[in-house]
């Protein structure tokens, strides 16, 4: 069996150290260099053609996401980052995944060694999952790796009437571009959005933001209580379960830290599965890229409610797992392009006796 190749690449020789134990102690990888800066790395990708890369966001020499900017258009690999658990590390690593980071790792604040080595289960896993990734090469971005991505496509115009439905979508690896690309079609009227995508407490709210301010509707992190509203879209916290609940005539946000589902909290099936109760019909369920089974019984509870469910294509996907899961199951009604996906929605809502009209 090919063993996958890992390079690292972290100015801290403790970080490397223990990334070297963590991959090596794996029977399925194999480390085949290290590096302490980009400068380095370019020459060593050059030379062991490694099937993922670990990067850390901050070094010398040259940024991470400066680095990882040129990789992606002149070499396209799977990257994982390494990144801090701290305000400005989540918003870097949310630029990360946007220049074409397959996912992140989080260094803890205090005990490092310990802390990496309490992960390894998860680094091991995001570095098999990055290793059947699609990666794509990216366009250069003007004004370099810090500009602002454009929008690369206007609202869908449409006109609701209707304040009972629901879109409620899942994603998990390669979701954080997914869900963005889905929501910047998004007109300021349509229904309201709830959402889980998988990652951890502390980059939530920084994905939250970073869609605020790029799409038409209001994006927030979810509070427990919040009235879901149209034009609003609602991202679960790394934290907590995301469920759909009932207040009188409204929709609210329900937030709930029991235990992990399919091994994550938030879990898709969770919120699914409170559509299915809360919403039935008037619930439009939608799930994106991401590895695993997250989403594919709780869809399947959707449909059995009423509702009527799209999934990603697997051309489209970073990583065909959880939409192949719930197509196998009998969850969904249409499949579609990444591209596509908004509008599919808001044509089958158009169908729903006027209550949606595109202009």
């Amino acid at each position: 069996m090919k063993k996958t190749s890992v390079l690292i690449v972290d100015d801290s020789a403790l970080i490397r150290s223990v990334l070297r134990e963590i991959i090596s102690s794996q029977p399925d990888m194999e480390v085949v260099g290290v590096a302490p800066d980009p400068i380095i790395a370019r020459e060593m990708i050059r030379q062991t053609n490694p099937d993922v890369l670990t990067l850390d966001v901050e070094m010398p020499k040259m940024d991470g996401l400066d680095f990882l900017e040129k990789l992606m258009r002149l070499r396209p690999m799977p990257v994982v980052m390494v990144s801090s658990l701290t305000e400005k590390g989540s918003e870097i690593t949310m630029r990360a995944l946007e220049l074409g980071a397959v996912d992140f790792v989080s260094k803890p604040k205090i005990a490092i060694q310990s802390g990496m080595r309490d992960y390894a289960d998860i680094i091991a896993d995001k570095i098999r999952i990055a290793a059947k990734a699609r990666i794509r090469a990216k366009t250069q971005l003007a004004g370099g790796a810090g500009a602002p991505v454009p929008q690369a496509q206007s609202p869908i115009r449409v006109n609701f009437s209707s304040s009972e439905k629901l879109i409620i979508v899942g994603a998990s690896t390669g979701g954080t571009e997914a869900i963005k690309e889905f929501l910047m079609q998004m007109p300021p009227d349509c229904p309201g959005i709830l959402i889980v995508q998988h990652m951890p407490e502390g980059f939530t709210r920084s994905f939250a933001q970073r869609l605020d301010s790029l799409c038409a509707i209001s994006v927030k992190e979810a509070a427990h209580g919040d009235r879901v509203l149209p034009g609003h879209a609602y991202i679960a916290p790394g934290h907590s379960h995301l469920l759909l609940a009932r207040s009188g005539a409204n929709y609210v946000a329900h937030l709930e830290q029991t235990p992990p589902v399919n091994r994550h909290r938030p879990s898709v099936d969770v919120l699914f599965r409170s559509a299915a109760q809360h919403a039935g019909k008037n619930a439009v369920g939608v799930i994106l890229t991401g590895m695993g089974k997250d989403g594919a019984l709780g869809m399947l509870e959707m449909k059995d409610a009423g509702s009527h469910n799209f999934a990603q294509n697997e051309a489209t996907c970073v990583v065909y797992g959880m939409p192949r899961e719930a197509v196998h199951v009998g969850a969904v009604h249409e499949v579609g392009a990444l591209g596509d996906l908004p509008g599919m929605v808001l044509d089958f809502l158009n169908k729903q006796g006027g209550r949606a009209l595109r202009v």
